[in-house]
């Protein structure tokens, strides 16, 4: 496999058959990336609106020096896009035993466990704390650019809350016995 963050310079600058050169090499691991959604989303139309968002965004990308980082960027695009739309559509993989048997169980809400994430979710810092809820309140249906831009934060900022959120949720839960 061969490097294709050479081509960054030029896609930046507008340059559709660059684009076009980096997207021979990047469509296979995008699309493959996405194999585990196959089932309950629209692999297709999530591939291809990470590689538009690649295209658009490129000039503000900042490459970190490992291979591939423009492809890896456009992977993680694509899963957080597949995530959005599951999130959107409410939709779950349904395991192949449980179509065969016809009945699916949907699990039995916990109180406590509800009880256990309200708390933890409360001693969150603020920053955290709002990226979390705006999303939550989202419920998949706009996308992370526009709850960053309606927090007042740049994206990457609204991610890193988030990151930060989920694990200080998931140590918060531990400690509490309970495995994320």
């Amino acid at each position: 496999m061969t490097d294709s963050d050479f081509l960054h310079a030029q896609i930046a600058a507008g340059d559709a058959d660059a684009f076009g050169q980096w997207l021979a090499a990047a469509e296979p691991r995008v699309r493959g990336s996405l194999a585990s959604f196959a089932r309950v989303v629209d692999t297709e139309a999530v591939l291809q609106e990470a590689l538009v968002r690649v295209w658009q965004v490129a000039p503000r990308f900042t490459p970190d020096g490992q291979p591939d980082s423009l492809i890896r960027f456009a992977v993680r695009i694509a899963r957080n896009l597949a995530v959005s739309e599951l999130r959107r559509t409410r939709a779950r993989a349904i395991e192949a035993e449980d179509l065969d048997e016809g009945v699916v169980d949907a699990p039995v809400p916990d109180p406590m466990l509800r009880q256990a994430i309200v708390d933890c979710r409360d001693k969150l810092p603020t920053k955290p704390r709002m990226v979390l809820d705006a999303r939550l309140e989202a419920a998949g249906g706009r996308d992370d650019t526009e709850l960053a831009e309606g927090l007042g934060m740049r994206l990457n900022t609204f991610l890193q809350n988030f990151t930060r959120a989920r694990q200080l949720l998931a140590d918060c839960l531990g400690k509490r016995g309970i495995e994320v």
